[in-house]
């Protein structure tokens, strides 16, 4: 496979990159702040997962069966894109979710949370590089990640939020679910979901939402990344790696594949309204 590579081919949302024989980059680049829209993940986030995952595996087998002691080590860094130091991801376009019924009532179920699973459960280490803000589903998309590394805000502010409850959206039982596999700490998991508070990088690492705060840009924040990458990339060595993981995550993939709709305050009230 020949790296870097671009998904889709002709209009890139997605940069695939190989530094080195154990590390791939995936780059985010749907405009500055990488939305995640249908478009960008049907045709760029999960293809590039895909190619990871088949040149890792293409050359953990090899390793397999020479029953090599170095080789099959891998991780996967995620980034926001590298040309701005303002977002990691600011979420779904959620007016264009919400705008279409069809899809405001598939998007979860048949788009959003099989990505989630696959993140979840993919086979090496994966690392979220926050280089800016992470906004409601840009912050889900990091708590999927294994690991996170966070710009410290000293170039320009970067939060951690789920700010749906300032405009009156639900929660889908897969993001309600990720928050609770990721955040044991109650009180933490309420300012998350009910206050939408934004968390600084300081107090996300307190909270324990991310591992470590890295002073400077992009750049920087991706050479932390790469530094923890090296750290954990021998784990997956013998192939274990993703099957603990979906025991690990039991219960969050198992509801992630409950959720059938999507629910807001205007029909919650509804609903109400036929109840009383």
């Amino acid at each position: 496979m020949s790296f870097p590579l671009s998904f889709p081919t002709d209009r890139p949302f997605v940069t695939v990159t190989h530094p080195n024989t154990k590390l791939w980059v995936i780059e985010l680049h749907n405009g500055a702040d990488s939305r995640l829209t249908t478009a960008f993940i049907e045709g760029g986030l999960k293809p590039a997962l895909d190619a990871v995952e088949k040149d890792w595996r293409d050359a953990w087998r090899v390793s397999f069966a020479q029953k090599s002691k170095t080789g099959g080590e891998g991780a996967l860094i995620i980034v926001g894109n590298r040309s701005q130091n303002k977002f990691f991801s600011n979420g779904l376009d959620f007016q264009s979710v919400v705008s279409d019924p069809a899809i405001a009532t598939t998007f979860f179920p048949v788009i959003f949370n099989p990505l989630m699973r696959r993140i979840v459960t993919f086979p090496i280490p994966t690392i979220a590089a926050i280089n800016g803000h992470a906004f409601a589903a840009g912050m889900i998309l990091s708590l999927c990640c294994d690991y996170r590394v966070m710009t410290d805000g000293s170039k320009r502010n970067a939060w951690m939020c789920m700010n749906e409850i300032h405009f009156g959206a639900g929660l889908p039982l897969s993001l309600t679910s990720i928050i609770r596999t990721k955040v044991s700490d109650a009180r933490l998991q309420r300012k998350i979901a009910l206050e939408g508070h934004r968390f600084t990088p300081q107090e996300a690492l307190e909270g324990g939402l991310i591992d470590q705060i890295v002073n400077g840009d992009t750049e920087a924040v991706i050479a932390k990344a790469q530094e923890l990458a090296n750290t954990v990339s021998h784990l997956p060595r013998l192939g274990s790696y993703g099957v603990i993981k979906r025991e690990l995550y039991r219960d969050f993939l198992e509801d992630s594949c409950r959720d059938v709709s999507r629910s807001d305050a205007a029909s919650e009230d509804v609903a109400a309204k036929a109840r009383l």
